[in-house]
């Protein structure tokens, strides 16, 4: 279970920009306690020279805001900073390790409108920083602590620009594609949502020998995500037709999820995409523990499609942390969520949509078959998520209406379903979704269940009295 924090959700610090907790001075702050941390770790281990950081962003407007507070906070507290520009999530990861820096930020709100934004960090190892960290850092922000800490003269640090950044990211993200094939004779169509990859993306595919027909590739500061990208893949999917394309690539505004489209214009989620990769690593050897990890959220049929492979499916909650999280436990090769987040750890240490997507392709050049091939090995049980805003987010057993309508629900599902209820980590919404063996049994579940879970929150006295601020709790 995750440890409760205030300002941290599921990935990292996310709301409004230039509102709390995504003001410039809480991100001064901020940045002032990661540098302490991470000095107060280079005096204990006697380690010369300033503690250093990549930073990368996506292309919101609000990234210039909140990426010069937190150099200014980091600088204040002795830390040098190495600045990446634009680059996907997984770019800074693999920055971050690859440059033996001491941490790594990701200024962005991945898939939300382009008036949030948010900072994610990495630890040196590349892989997200756990909940006890982000706690910690949490306290440290509200203590007294760093008011005195105040390094002055040459122990200031200082900034500089990583002029090569999106190259080693495209070095780095080919090595999920085989090696002894190539993407030549190939149309691929890519929607970059205007974010981070919109550079890296079509330049990696070419490279690779595709023929790249490329949209969301103009970012103006104020478009991310709109009616583009992994959260609307049916642009992409239209394109993919009109074009003849032989699959298309739909990235959310950092890149680090993926939605694919086969020849058909039929998108294929993330659920679909770990089903093929999961045979294709079972079927080489490459798939330890003949396991892979997911969430609570993904499809029943996943667990169908492989099981009769001998490959178990397990769930952690929501949020491709935690999914990392147990793929280091058991030492896992291959993990994610229905929403496109991809974890292939011989690649790299959270998702990386771009890398997700060469994978996928490698598999289908390498057998000859098409997406659609390809993504009807898995078969679908019925599922309807709905989502909804609400006002605030009281606790779930404190809606009794809403409770015995979840356990009646489960007991006509029985065996044959699942409910699952619960908050987003990083938005105002609340999600229900049910799984069962009939599309009319499961559409008549999630209509009763969110109508008494909307009427339950709007009379909950914390909706009245304690209304949500732009900022999430988890």
């Amino acid at each position: 279970m995750s440890v409760a924090r205030r300002l941290f959700g599921t990935d990292g610090i996310r709301g409004v920009a230039n509102t709390h907790p995504m003001s410039a001075e809480l991100t001064m702050k901020l940045g002032r306690a990661v540098g302490y941390l991470l000095y107060q770790h280079h005096e204990r281990e006697g380690r010369s020279g300033r503690p250093y950081v990549v930073i990368g962003k996506d292309t919101r407007i609000s990234g210039y805001m909140i990426e010069t507070a937190l150099i200014s906070g980091l600088c204040s507290a002795g830390v040098d900073c190495y600045i990446a520009g634009p680059l996907p999530t997984p770019g800074v990861a693999f920055l971050t390790v690859s440059r033996r820096a001491d941490a790594g930020f990701v200024i962005s709100a991945s898939h939300n409108p382009f008036e949030d934004n948010g900072v994610k960090i990495f630890a040196r190892d590349g892989f997200k920083l756990p909940d006890e960290d982000e706690a910690t850092l949490e306290a440290l922000m509200e203590s007294q602590t760093l008011d005195d800490f105040r390094p002055t003269g040459e122990q200031v640090g200082r900034a500089t620009r990583i002029d090569d950044a999106k190259g080693r990211y495209n070095v780095s993200v080919k090595q999920a594609f085989p090696r002894d094939l190539s993407l030549s004779g190939l149309k691929i169509a890519i929607d970059c949502a205007h974010g981070a990859a919109y550079k890296v993306a079509p330049q990696v595919l070419q490279e690779l020998g595709a023929e790249v027909v490329c949209v969301g590739v103009s970012p103006d500061g104020l478009n991310i995500n709109e009616g583009c990208g992994a959260t609307h893949p049916e642009h992409l999917a239209e394109l993919v037709r009109r074009e003849g394309a032989d699959a298309g690539i739909c990235l959310d505004g950092d890149a680090d999820r993926c939605i694919m489209i086969n020849e058909r214009g039929e998108p294929l989620d993330g659920d679909q995409l770990l089903a093929i990769l999961a045979r294709a690593l079972h079927a080489r050897g490459a798939l330890p523990g003949n396991t892979i990890v997911t969430t609570v959220m993904s499809n029943l049929g996943l667990e169908a499609t492989l099981k009769p492979l001998g490959v178990t499916v397990e769930r952690v909650q929501v949020g491709d942390r935690y999914v990392v999280a147990r793929m280091r436990e058991g030492h896992f090769a291959l993990g994610g969520e229905q929403s496109g987040h991809i974890i292939l750890s011989e690649y790299a240490t959270t998702g990386d949509g771009l890398a997700a997507a060469l994978a996928v392709l490698g598999v289908a050049v390498r057998e000859g078959k098409a997406l659609s091939e390809l993504g009807a090995e898995m078969r679908r049980f019925p599922q309807r998520l709905e989502s909804f805003e609400v006002a605030s987010k009281p606790p779930l057993e404190s809606l009794p209406n809403t409770q015995a309508l979840i356990a009646r629900a489960e007991g006509e599902l029985g065996s044959n379903g699942r409910v699952l209820v619960r908050y987003s980590g990083t938005q105002r919404m609340a999600r229900v979704m049910v799984e069962g063996p009939a599309l009319e049994q499961v559409n008549r579940l999630v209509s009763e269940l969110s109508a008494s879970l909307l009427h339950e929150i709007q009379a909950h006295p914390l909706s009245q009295s304690h209304p949500l601020s732009a900022e999430e709790a988890p």
